[in-house]
């Protein structure tokens, strides 16, 4: 773990260090100048700007389906189904994941394009596939992280007792109190654990936005557009900080409510 630490903090330190010096416009080379210009054009520019705030709200928005679509599947997972179900549900669940990345994504392209299954399903109705764009990049990072979702809600949900629910129905309350006043509270640290992972997964993604997103730019993409494509490996440090800071405040947030110590 102290090897770990060190080369993770040396290598935020490295890129740190990259942000602060300059690429030869011509030849590419990195110029070990001192200077804050790279940061400047990352928060004067309005492209930039407007690339973060996307790239946050996506992250919100795939961070808010995956919860939405995960509670319902884990508390049936925890609280309803038989244990030979469970395991089961728990195998398809994992099942996705042992599928390449790459397949996936190339797989929501076949179904968001033109004469895919989306359109066929939806043109009977007058409708009409939405195409590649930013409601393609949602459903398929959301899709993609969904797992990630559903096996912390699920561990959450199995530590809390039936005793608890029984209780809380002798009382006197009906499901939407149970609902709010006894599982929310025991499954919160549960759903921030798993927003950490589909909430920085999305921040840094840039292969789906790739493959789905149309001419949409995320975060993500300004990286690697510039390292491979500009060859201006400081400007792409420097954008790179946007993700790292956003994360920090984030669990910073979430450690004042006190879930990262009851997970």
């Amino acid at each position: 773990m102290l090897w770990l630490g060190v080369a993770y903090l040396g290598a935020l330190a490295a890129l740190f260090i990259t942000a602060l010096w300059t690429a030869d416009g011509f030849t590419g080379n990195i110029q070990r100048e001192w200077t804050l210009d790279n940061f400047k054009d990352v928060f004067s520019l309005e492209v930039y700007r407007t690339i973060t705030i996307r790239t946050l709200l996506t992250a919100v928005a795939v961070t808010v389906i995956d919860a939405a679509l995960a509670f319902p599947v884990a508390l049936y997972m925890a609280k309803v189904a038989s244990p030979r179900a469970q395991r089961l549900l728990v195998i398809a669940i994992l099942t996705p994941l042992w599928a390449s990345y790459l397949v996936k994504a190339y797989a929501w392209r076949g179904m968001f394009s033109a004469d895919g299954p989306i359109a066929w399903l939806a043109d009977p109705f007058g409708l009409s596939t939405p195409g590649y764009g930013l409601v393609a990049t949602v459903v398929t990072l959301a899709y993609l992280w969904l797992p990630y979702m559903i096996l912390p809600m699920y561990a959450g949900l199995e530590r809390l007792p039936n005793s608890l629910l029984e209780a809380s129905a002798d009382l006197g309350a009906g499901a939407r109190v149970t609902l709010r006043r006894v599982v929310l509270p025991v499954l919160f640290p549960a759903v921030v654990a798993g927003s950490i992972f589909t909430f920085s997964l999305t921040l840094g993604d840039y292969i789906a936005v790739k493959i789905v997103g149309g001419t949409n730019q995320m975060l993500g993409n300004v990286i690697y557009d510039n390292v491979l494509t500009g060859n201006n490996l400081p400007f792409a440090a420097a954008v790179s900080t946007i993700p790292v800071v956003i994360m920090l405040v984030y669990l910073a947030a979430v450690r004042r409510t006190g879930a990262l110590d009851n997970l």
